[in-house]
Parts: C-alpha cells; structure tokens; sequence
C-alpha cells in the first residue's frame, strides 16, 4: 500500500504490466502500478533509480511507455484506454510529461570520488576481492579501506580545477521549434540549454527561482518564455502582463554599468564613425544614418547585450603582478613599475584638446613600455619583510640555558682529524669465520639441511591446486590489510586510536573464526595456514598486554 503522506499525482486506468490491466500511479517519489482488484502495489520504481524514459514510435500498434533503470534492466507500460488512439497517447503523454519533470530533481549526482573507485574495483580484480572480503563482511569500514589507498584515487584525480565549458554565443539559434501539427511549435529544451540561458541571463534564472513550481510548472515557464518579447526581441508592443517583461530593461541597466566600466580608448573614436561609405555624398548621409537607426537599432542592441552577457560568463580574476601588489588594471592609466618619467598632467584650467592630448600620451607610453624589460630604480631595497619579532631574525635562536659553542676552527680541527683516522682504519678481526664455512652453515639451516630436516622445499602450487592457492592468497592479502591497520594504532595515544585499536582486535577474532578456521579445517593437511595462525597470535597477544597494562593503570 501506499503510505498516507505520499501524493499522488496522477493515476492513469487501463494500463497493462506483464500482460495484466491494473493502473499506474504517479506520486511525489515513486511511480507504483496496482493490478485491477487489488489494493497493493506489485510494481514500484523510485524516480532516483531511473535513468530515462522510452516511447513506442508512432507506427507502432501498441502505445507504451518503458522506464529504463540505473542498475540495469527496464520495465515497460502498455496504455490500453477503451476510448481509442488517441486517448491512449493522452494518457501516455501525461505520464511522460510528468516524468520529464520529476526526473531531473531526482537525479542522482555521483561524486567523482566514488566513481573513481568504482573504477579502481572494476580494473583491479584482486582489489575487488579484498574489498568484499574485509569491507562488504564489515570487518572494516570503507573509509578504512580506502584511507591506505589515497595516492591511487589522487594519483587519478586533476590536481588543477577543472576548466568551465563556456557558453556558445549561438546557443539561442540552436533551439529550433518543430511543428505539432496543430498550428503550433514545439521547443526541445535540454539542460544544457536551460544551463547556458540561466548563465547568460540572469534575470530569467530569477523568475524561475521565483515561478517555479510554486505558481506554475515547467513546461508553463518554458512556454511563456519562448513567446515573450524577451525572446522575440523584435516585437514591437510590449504588455506589462508578460512574465519577462521587466527583465529586458533590467538587462539593458546592467548593458550600461558594462559601458561605463570600459576605458575610454583615445587612439580609437568609436563614437565618430557613422553607417555610410565613403563614395556617398553629404545630402544622403543623414537619410542613411537615421534609416539604419531606425530598422537596425534594436537587432544591434539585441547583439551587443548578447555578446557582453556571453562575456561576462567567462568572467576571470583580475590579473594581478608578480610583487602581489595591486591589480595592473588599477595602476595610473596602465602603466605600471618603475620611476620613468610620467607625462605631466594638465592643469584645471586646460582646454580640450590638452586633455585630449595628455591622454594620447599615456595611452601611447602604456603601450610601448613593458614593464619587464624595465631596470629596477637605483633606490629600490626590495620588498619589505614585516616581522613580529626581530630578535630571533636577527640573532638567531637563543639557548634556554646557558652552554658551550664549539668554535669553527674546533669543528675545522676535529673534521680533519675524523677524516686522517677513517684514510688510516684497517680491519684487525681474528676471529672471524670464513666465507666458505658460513656458506655452510646457511646451507645445512636451509629447508632440507641436516638441522632442517622437518621443513619441506615444496612449493604452494605442488601442495595445493590453483583454485585453494588462489583461495590462500586471497586470505593472506585480507589478513596483512587487516594487520596493518591494527598495528598502526600503537602506540594507543588518542581515543579514536584506541576505539580503532578494539575494532581491528574484534575483525580479527572474527576473521580468525569466518575465514581461516573454515580454510584450515578444509585443507588440514596442507599445513598453508600455520605463518596466518602465528601473525594472529601475536598480533591477539600484542592486545591482551595492552589490555593487561591499561587496566593496571586505572587500579
């Protein structure tokens, strides 16, 4: 059943699963369908776990709709509405319509991090093996597992930021609307989409914020938005009960804050030229300039506010130089560094054309003066060191007490007397055994020796088939995980280290009792588990001092 506090959004009838009518629920987290004559649901899928949704085509008898999973595997719905074709479509529109909204809230965003681990697992079969022998049996936790394995997934990772995808300055002209048929157009808005116009308009990503889903839902926005002005911007008549109608004067406010930030370029008087060639004549260069005022005006203001909203999405830091002194951007007139000779500025009482002057100066000089190829001034001391306390720069560390400093003709004397003594060292060992006697004896304490007659030289594959040598790796690798962070805990001097260290002591007993008792009890003869046995001892033992010495601490 459904749970009470659920909402349901639509409930379509007549719609089969598996060749049995029953009906589809649509509801706030889940889609369920209930066979007819039932009050349980049989089928229910969480929007999470969907990837994306399939339609039947158009020729296709049979209208259905199929959700494809995440995890794999699909299920479809076959919409079996008495009342026709189309009634079937309506139904099976609905439910697509309503999954079109639903799904993108309840994507699921994969973190880089466990998908690059997913990836570690996938190519390293024995790194797969060892995880589901220690994390999935939880005998650790799969922070544990992966804190030893850092350089792996770092080593993997850009260390740089990743660069941000711009925005196409044609983006708006690749929407393209279809006809359905019904003297109306239809516009296929993907994310990419809807992310570029939020970044290149701001006001609209508002309204939305503002609109939806409270007063109204996707689709409505969408639709009022591709037929506003706003969009449109070669309308000429404006309501005030459109949606975006404030957005495009708040756009052309922000168009202005642009052009008052841009520099006043004196080599370049944009302002003087005019829409006309230079063969026409004085008497029919005002009727072409208003005439292209006029028409043109308000595509040119639609194209500039475009480019510079583009622009702005790609907005940087300022740059700033190398000293880590102000931006070069805030620097007088742009130039920058050294004490050369700045063009002397005009008094109050200056015409225009001084001013004008003045500023085709340093405008020239920021262009011809680089300020790397400069020298430094002769007075130039530097950057200035700030220091809290100067003693210590200055004098060096001072001793707590007092004490004897060896001189440097002391340490000069004693080096060379160090280096006379190691020149003039020859070995005087009288009682040292010879090379072929120790080759004896290493021979005679090696498997198979006279004092080792009890140790077998065979090696595992000759004691054991592939499959139960492939098991015993499988448990040493788990075992050495397992021991190294148990013995990182020591010494024991934090409280996280000491709960790690009654962790790692409780997985071990239980790997000792799940994992390698069962091995040993299989292949008892084989003797293959006698060096695990010893290092969980030892490692067991290591604890129970530890225990013993913690308890006589607290008596």
């Amino acid at each position: 059943m459904s749970k009470s506090q659920e909402d349901v959004l639509l409930i379509v009838s007549n719609v089969k699963n598996k060749k049995c009518e029953g009906f589809l629920y649509m509801m706030s987290e889940r889609m369920a369908w209930m066979p007819s004559g039932k009050d349980s649901f049989t089928v229910s899928h969480r929007y999470a776990d969907i990837k994306t949704q399939k339609i039947s085509p158009d020729t296709k008898d049979k209208i259905q709709l199929q959700v494809v999973f995440t995890a794999g595997g699909a299920n479809t719905f076959h919409f079996n509405n008495p009342g026709g074709r189309s009634a079937q479509i309506a139904d099976r529109d609905a439910v697509k319509e309503l999954l079109q909204q639903m799904l993108p809230r309840f994507k699921p965003k994969i973190n880089n991090e466990l998908a690059e681990k997913n990836r570690l697992l996938q190519t390293d079969p024995d790194l797969f093996r060892l995880y589901k022998e220690l994390v999935v049996t939880e005998m650790m936790t799969s922070d544990e597992f992966w804190a030893s394995r850092t350089n792996k997934l770092k080593s993997n990772q850009v260390e740089k930021d990743p660069q941000d995808v711009g925005v196409s300055a044609a983006f708006l002209a690749d929407i393209r609307g279809q006809a359905d048929g019904c003297n109306g157009v239809k516009y296929n808005v993907t994310a990419d989409v809807i992310k570029s116009i939020f970044r290149t308009y701001p006001t609209v990503q508002q309204k939305h914020l503002e609109f939806v889903p409270d007063r109204m839902t996707e689709e409505e926005f969408w639709t009022q938005f591709f037929q506003s002005h706003y969009f449109h911007r070669d309308r000429i008549n404006l309501t005030k009960e459109e949606l975006f109608a404030d957005c495009a004067k708040q756009d052309d406010k922000m168009v202005e804050i642009e052009i008052a930030k841009v520099e006043n370029n004196p080599l370049i008087n944009l302002t003087a030229m005019s829409d006309y060639t230079v063969v026409q004549d004085d008497s029919n260069r005002q009727e072409c300039t208003d005439t292209t005022s006029q028409i043109n005006k308000s595509l040119i203001k639609r194209f500039n506010q475009h480019s510079t909203m583009v622009l702005k999405t790609c907005d940087k830091k300022r740059r700033v130089d190398n000293n880590g002194s102000r931006p070069v951007e805030e620097s007088f007139n742009g130039v920058v560094g050294g004490n050369d000779k700045q063009p002397t500025l005009p008094e109050s009482s200056a015409t225009v054309e001084e001013v004008s002057e003045f500023s085709k100066r340093a405008k020239l000089k920021e262009l011809i003066d680089l300020s790397d190829l400069k020298e430094e001034p002769s007075g130039y001391a530097g950057p200035v060191l700030k220091l809290a306390k100067r003693d210590p720069y200055l004098h060096g560390p001072t001793p707590v007490i007092g004490t004897h400093y060896t001189t440097g003709d002391e340490l000069l004397n004693a080096t060379q007397a160090f280096t006379h003594d190691i020149l003039a060292w020859s070995s005087h060992n009288t009682q040292v055994m010879p090379s072929s006697a120790a080759t004896s004896v290493l021979f005679e304490m090696a498997p198979g020796g006279c004092l080792m007659q009890n140790c077998s030289v065979q090696q595992i594959n000759l004691l054991a088939s592939s499959e139960v040598a492939s098991e015993a790796k499988i448990l040493y690798n788990a075992l050495a995980e397992l021991l190294r962070h148990f013995w990182t805990c020591f010494p024991v001097t934090s409280k996280e280290l000491e709960d790690k260290a009654v962790r790692m002591n409780e997985s071990l007993q239980r790997f000792h009792k799940n994992k390698l008792l069962p091995f040993s009890s299989k292949h008892y003869n084989n003797n293959l588990t006698s060096h695990l046995e010893k290092m969980l001892e030892v490692a067991l033992k290591k604890f129970e001092v530890w225990q013993s010495k913690k308890l006589s601490k607290r008596t």
